[in-house]
């Protein structure tokens, strides 16, 4: 019996490849296994280190709160800091519920969801014919700023919903309200750069009473 050395040989050789093609392979895979690791590894750094200077270029506003005649009053705003922001491009400023109640169209007796929104739970609304306020006084026209700079805006007191009745209406509201901070939101924009949303707090001045 002849050995067939020639498809031995054959056969030895492309098992031989086979073992090297396969052992390439895992390299391959395993190189491409540790440059997507690596990758991914490199997008978490880079994902950490902008939300970190997201978060260290937050805006920081001071807001105070300066009694005029009257039922009006004045709301200085400045935009403080950091310096190495310089500046935002648009400051959507909005005035919120001064407390912490939810208020639904869906209880009972309660009056449309839209009456309950446009109502200023709180002890001042944006005055009406500047600034460009909407309807129900709870915003002005969004505005630029530079770091060290700011903008006054005229308050007024808020007055009962139109749906309160009774002679001690304002009374109830001032009882209600006349010790409750200002509250806003600024939601800030610059380009490129996601936005921030700044809640803030304005207490109102020492022995400013409600009414006169």
């Amino acid at each position: 019996m002849s050995i067939p050395w020639g498809d031995i040989a054959t056969y030895t050789t492309a098992g031989a490849g086979l073992v090297i093609s396969i052992a390439a392979w895992r390299v391959a895979a395993r190189s491409a296994d540790e440059a997507k690791r690596s990758a991914d590894s490199a997008e978490d750094v880079a994902r950490i280190e902008r939300e970190r200077w997201h978060s260290d270029q937050t805006p920081i506003f001071e807001a105070t709160l300066v009694r005029q005649g009257g039922d009006r009053a004045t709301l200085d705003f400045q935009l403080i800091g950091p310096l190495s922001l310089q500046s935002l491009d648009r400051i959507e400023l909005t005035i919120s519920n001064s407390d912490d109640l939810e208020r639904t169209a869906q209880l009972a007796g309660s009056r449309p969801q839209e009456e309950l929104d446009a109502q200023v739970w709180g002890p001042y609304r944006f005055a009406a014919g500047a600034d460009g306020v909407d309807a129900t006084g709870k915003t002005v026209r969004p505005f630029d700023l530079k770091v060290g700079r700011g903008r006054p805006f005229g308050l007024e007191r808020t007055a009962p919903p139109h749906w309160q009745e009774g002679p001690d209406r304002a009374q109830r509201w001032a009882a209600q309200f006349s010790h409750q901070p200002m509250r806003l939101r600024a939601v800030c924009h610059k380009e490129g750069v996601e936005p921030w949303v700044v809640p803030l707090v304005v207490e109102r001045p020492p022995r400013a009473p409600w009414l006169h």
